[in-house]
């Protein structure tokens, strides 16, 4: 099981990024898909959710600038960000909760993490 993410780079303040993630490999069933994001010297954190049933969850510091899109059904979501400040450089992380073929377990995997670095 593979999660490739894209999308990340540098912006100006103010700008807008959209961040891309797929899963491939043995998979039977995804049970939410989202994005973490890691800072210089902080813990990882919760950016953005989705799961099976569309239900989207968001970090408050990003609601109204950040939209989660894709699913699990489609084995892909997508982060578009807008508005961004400096305080959302990060390193960001696909995540996905999921069930391989002949798996009776839920196994969470993360993606190779894409630097977003946003300047003021």
């Amino acid at each position: 099981v593979q999660l490739q993410a894209s999308g990340g780079g540098l912006v100006q303040a103010g700008g807008s990024l959209r961040l891309s993630c797929a899963a491939s490999g043995s998979i039977f069933s995804i049970n939410g898909m989202g994005w973490y994001r890691q800072a210089p010297g902080k813990e990882r954190e919760l950016v953005a959710y989705i799961t099976s049933d569309g239900t989207t969850n968001y970090d408050a510091s990003v609601k109204g600038r950040f939209t989660i899109s894709g699913g699990t059904a489609r084995r892909a979501v997508y982060l578009q960000m807008n508005s961004l400040k400096p305080e959302d450089t990060a390193v960001y992380y696909c995540n996905a909760l999921l069930q391989r073929w002949g798996s009776d377990s839920w196994d969470e995997y993360w993606g190779q993490g894409t630097p977003v670095t946003v300047s003021s």
